[in-house]
């Protein structure tokens, strides 16, 4: 929790801090969660999650050529300012793309407009973004959410570096 509110007070994400955190970091349909470990202490966290019928998922769908009960949403992924630009954030995606691999899924993903770090993390390794429109959860301002599909299995990723150690939570 607490590298959770470090990351909110320092970069805004989450956007809005949630009501309850724990609660947050567990997201409904959620197939499992990693962590990244530095030196004995957490790093980062992503979570994936099975996809839930709706407009999003049917974008996702439509763009990525299978249908929903074949994707798995990466969220939750955050990284450690003492962490970053040492690949923590690009391990603990590419771990869990290989998550969802494993379970015969293709990674899919929204984001908001104001996660630029993130957004270019996507980029890098690969993942297209196929739709944008306004968040509507935003409170009291626009924002645009984007949504991105992963690199096929067999499109290749961006290489790897030497990632952190992870674990699944």
């Amino acid at each position: 929790m607490r590298l959770l509110a470090d990351v909110h007070r320092e970069d805004g994400y989450p956007t809005y801090w949630p009501d309850d955190p724990v609660d947050w970091l567990s997201p409904r349909r959620m197939l499992g969660a990693l962590v990244a470990e530095e030196r004995g202490r957490i790093a980062g966290h992503i979570a994936l999650a099975a996809v839930a019928s709706g407009r999003p998922a049917a974008t996702w769908s439509e763009a990525a050529g299978v249908p929903t009960a074949g994707l798995a949403s990466i969220s939750r992924l955050f990284v450690a300012h003492d962490a970053r630009g040492a690949g923590t954030g690009a391990a603990l995606l590419e771990a869990a793309c290989i998550d969802a691999e494993r379970r015969g899924l293709r990674a899919v993903l929204d984001v908001v407009e104001t996660n630029r770090d993130a957004i270019r993390l996507y980029e890098r390794h690969g993942w297209r973004r196929v739709h944008s429109e306004p968040w509507s959860e935003a409170r009291g301002e626009q924002l645009t959410l984007h949504y991105f599909v992963s690199a096929r299995p067999d499109e290749g990723r961006a290489p790897r570096g030497r990632p952190p150690r992870t674990r699944a939570g």
